[in-house]
């Protein structure tokens, strides 16, 4: 094995990358960073009919958002003829034979299997068939899939977060590599390109430790050094159910478009299901020193998609009006006021989609809300209220005037007029409002 660490990330360009792909994605790069080694961003496109180039465009655009690079991008469509090479090389080991049986046929043996009480494990009778039989099949039915004579003894490695783990062969069924129709699955083009590509760690989700156990084998068959393996919990909703039937919603262009900053979601991802606490990091470079995998564990670990949002708020208000200057200049706020105008609202935000509400507010007015017991105090109180633009000043003059004239004073006086002028029960410092705010809808409803 190279001194080098070398991680990947092998997403399936079927589909767009969601959070549970992030948080492998997120994982294995921190490990490549912090060592001072490579990470490749390996498209498993062996499967022509479902994949497509949007997609693949897609997951560079995410990751890119979030700010992981890969030193080098490798493509499984490209090599196929190296898969072929291995299968061949298996085929003369005696390690790789074809089977026929169809999939109903599999189906019923599993069943039988089941109610006997065994374990619905492939009973190898193709390796029964002679050359005639294997021939009269081939002529019936085609091309057969071909399977992996898995040693049925015990493969046992130490996990970086599940400790030692071992795998009993006798107790899964030889895996499919090839289908009949010719298309190489994952469990075998991802063994071939890990070994030739060096890749020294895998890190990936606990619904893969069976298939490690295969993976091992065939790596060692084909005279390759498996990887450091170590396999993180699988998410579930808040409520512990599984969060694969809600992962459609949960892609990262989707969050993207609602908001979500890419550091909350890299801070939340890069601490889920460890020891350590999730605390807003600003820097990749915070994530990639303070990331340890061995802190994580094994249970099942809850994602809630709410737990972003407050973490964006707090990341949003670490930036300065220049920050996010091309978004206020969208909302049109002219160029005087735009630090006034996110000094006001960056505290009182929740993604930057929120500044467009206040602009709002600021340039049509807020809908009053006026008690029934307060209408008359307010009418007194707008009355008061200049004409004219607002400036520093507007709200403590015309406070300290309203208090004189009505001898309200302390919430009975500051509350009725913030509800009359925005609409709601609390915000931003009213005297720092004022002088953006353009309409007083209030002066027409009392």
């Amino acid at each position: 094995m190279s001194d080098k660490v070398i991680t990947r990330f092998a997403p399936s360009p079927t589909g767009w990358i969601h959070v549970g792909n992030l948080r492998t994605a997120l994982m294995n790069y921190l490990i490549s960073q912090q060592q001072g080694g490579e990470f490749i961003l390996r498209i498993d496109d062996t499967d022509q009919n479902r994949s497509k180039e949007e997609y693949v465009d897609g997951i560079k655009r995410d990751l890119e958002w979030l700010g992981i690079t890969w030193d080098r991008v490798e493509r499984q469509s490209a090599r196929l003829e190296k898969y072929e090479e291995a299968a061949e090389k298996l085929r003369e080991m005696g390690r790789f034979y074809e089977a026929f049986e169809t999939p109903t046929e599999l189906d019923l043996k599993r069943k039988k299997q089941l109610n006997m009480g065994r374990p619905p494990v492939y009973d190898r009778a193709a390796l029964n068939l002679s050359d005639a039989e294997r021939d009269a099949l081939r002529a019936e039915r085609g091309a057969g899939a071909w399977r992996f004579k898995l040693n049925q003894s015990r493969t046992v490695w130490q996990d970086g977060i599940l400790g030692e783990v071992s795998i009993d062969g006798a107790s899964v069924s030889d895996p499919v590599l090839i289908r009949a129709d010719g298309q190489i699955l994952y469990t075998l083009a991802s063994v071939v390109d890990d070994t030739e590509m060096g890749v020294t760690h895998v890190v990936r989700g606990s619904d893969h430790v069976t298939n490690t156990g295969t993976q091992i084998q065939i790596m060692e068959a084909l005279g390759g050094t498996p990887p450091s393996f170590a396999h993180h919990s699988l998410l579930t909703d808040p409520q512990g159910g599984a969060l694969s039937k809600r992962l459609g919603t949960l892609a990262l262009k989707d969050l993207r478009e609602q908001g979500i900053a890419p550091q909350a979601l890299l801070s939340l991802m890069s601490r889920l299901g460890s020891s350590d606490p999730v605390e807003l990091r600003v820097e990749m470079q915070e994530l990639i020193d303070g990331f340890d995998i061995s802190r994580f564990g094994s249970a099942p670990t809850k994602f809630d998609a709410e737990d972003l949002k407050p973490l964006t708020a707090r990341y949003l208000q670490t930036l300065s009006a220049a920050d996010v200057s091309d978004e206020i200049a969208a909302l049109g706020v002219p160029a005087d006021q735009a630090e006034r105008f996110w000094a006001v609202t960056r505290e009182n935000i929740t993604t930057l989609h929120d500044l467009e509400g206040w602009w709002t507010l600021f340039t049509q007015g807020a809908d009053p809300v006026i008690a029934d017991e307060d209408r008359e105090f307010v009418a007194q109180a707008l009355e008061l209220l200049p004409v004219g633009a607002f400036d520093d000043d507007t709200w403590a003059s015309w406070t300290a005037a309203v208090k004189e004239k009505t001898g309200r004073k302390g919430k009975g006086l500051f509350m009725p007029l913030r509800h009359a002028l925005t609409g709601m029960p609390n915000g931003p410092d009213m005297g720092q409002m004022m002088p953006l705010l353009q309409v007083v809808k209030a002066r027409d409803a009392v």
